[in-house]
């Protein structure tokens, strides 16, 4: 009998309470598991989202139920866009872009240099044809998709061709994803004029609810659980200095211990950088970054 007693006594010890008395066995993890509520009214690049579709209230709510709880990956996200989104922003309006395209990116590549199944690499995944379509430069040794810098400026021109095309930024995004092409056949063959009345493959059909999504954790990601201080997120990497490289570097290796730095940092501040040595072709110039102070 006592033997039970005690036996008793420790499970009685091995539950906690939590919520309305509710009891949850010691050395779980208690998590507080909701669905996002719909707000009335979501828009992407000023254009509103049709609230009154029950299609489309299921396709959005789908994607921000699956993108809330994708933890780690929209804590980086939210961590680089403090890095990455003041100059990405600043392009997209420099080239009279709306703001709403920044969330492309960390659709696309969670802002990493990604390369996709089909062979899209950067930020902006683009493919080699595109890329070198758009002014960026591919070869085996120097690859522009991964300058955060000039893809952006890439993707300004890729965006703005996309909506001269189709006159409607939603419908932009999404030939982002699914090309100028398809989509224009699209809509002529189903005889509708806008995103939000379109079949498409499920993955054109999801991407731009994916954007909208990702627009509503990051711009409110307090809504969602994450709460990051200010410390805890990536700056801007801006103690660098700019070397001007005019002549072939044969050994980038060393090259950077002659400029006081090392290969690793010189392949961190540049990924367009693919290989050890840099050839430059006569007539022009590269800008490599070094750390100012190291």
């Amino acid at each position: 009998m006592r033997r039970n007693i005690i036996i008793g006594s420790i499970a009685l010890l091995s539950v906690i309470f939590i919520g309305a008395g509710k009891l949850v066995p010691a050395g779980f993890l208690p998590q507080m598991i909701m669905a996002p509520d719909l707000k009335d009214q979501y828009s992407f690049a000023g254009e509103k989202v049709p609230m009154n579709n029950r299609d489309v209230l299921d396709r959005l709510d789908r994607e921000l139920v699956l993108n809330s709880y994708l933890h780690g990956t929209t804590i980086l996200n939210l961590k680089y866009a403090a890095r990455y989104f003041p100059m990405i922003e600043e392009i997209l309006k420099k080239n009279n872009i709306p703001d709403d395209f920044k969330y492309l990116v960390p659709v696309e590549s969670n802002f990493r240099n990604a390369v996709s199944p089909a062979g899209a690499k950067g930020p902006w995944q683009f493919m080699t044809g595109t890329a070198r379509d758009l002014g960026l430069e591919v070869n085996e040794d120097v690859d522009e998709r991964y300058d955060m810098e000039k893809s952006t400026i890439a993707a300004c021109r890729h965006i703005q061709n996309l909506y001269d095309r189709l006159g409607n930024w939603t419908l932009a995004a999404a030939a982002y994803n699914g090309g100028g092409a398809r989509i224009k056949r699209e809509l002529e063959a189903q005889k509708v004029n806008n995103f939000y009345d379109l079949y498409l493959n499920s993955e054109t059909s999801r991407y731009v609810f994916r954007i909208l999504a990702m627009k509503e954790i990051m711009a409110h990601p307090e809504k969602f659980g994450y709460d990051l201080s200010a410390a805890s997120l990536y700056a801007p990497i801006d103690n660098v200095k700019q070397m001007k490289v005019d002549t072939t570097i044969s050994d980038i290796a060393t090259w950077a211990i002659t400029n006081g730095t090392t290969y690793q940092m010189v392949r961190y501040l540049n990924p367009w950088i693919i290989d050890r040595q840099l050839p430059v072709k006569s007539g022009n110039t590269y800008t490599v970054l070094i750390p100012e102070n190291q």
